[in-house]
């Protein structure tokens, strides 16, 4: 008997693929279970015509993934995070911050696709993976710089060491 799977079967082929098996197997499992069909001149060209249309869908998603790739490559990340004594960030930078600073460029990428390993925990510059699709893969570039604002309270004096008049007098 000869059939057309309509999807991946173990052990005997490929979604598409034009195979040839017994009789029993065929009309008692592959065919009532919905993995394949008879492989007639009407089912091929049927199922070629499926084939082309998914193809071309595939073939604009990938286009807009390269597009949106070509975007975020030319795009830099520059988030600002409190920093202590060594360097060493108050926290850490994870994918949700870099997916919210893109957002603030004008680009939407869902975080799951940031493929961050573990989260920024110092200063400096960074190139992460984006996974766009399964063919594309872009990359950000993310640089984590100290806030402006807490270099100017570590420089200003503290409150404590001003003396005032009340205390002179005592």
């Amino acid at each position: 008997m000869r059939l057309l799977l309509k999807e991946d079967v173990e052990g005997l082929g490929f979604c598409g693929d034009e195979v040839t098996v017994k009789d029993g197997y065929g009309r008692n499992f592959l065919v009532p279970r919905g993995k394949a069909i008879a492989a007639t001149p009407k089912n091929l060209k049927q199922f070629n015509h499926q084939k082309s249309i998914v193809q071309a869908r595939v073939k604009k998603i990938v286009e807009a993934a390269k597009t949106l790739a070509a975007g975020i490559e030319k795009v830099t990340c520059t988030l600002k995070k409190k920093v202590g004594n060594h360097g060493k960030l108050f926290g850490a930078v994870t994918a949700q911050d870099i997916a919210n600073a893109l957002r603030e460029n004008d680009l939407e990428i869902d975080r799951r696709k940031i493929q961050l390993n573990e989260p920024i925990k110092t200063l400096g510059q960074f190139e992460i993976p984006v996974k766009l699709h399964t063919e594309v893969t872009a990359k950000i570039n993310v640089s984590v710089v100290q806030d402006q604002e807490q270099e100017k309270s570590e420089d200003a004096p503290e409150s404590g060491s001003e003396i005032t008049e009340k205390d002179k007098k005592e």
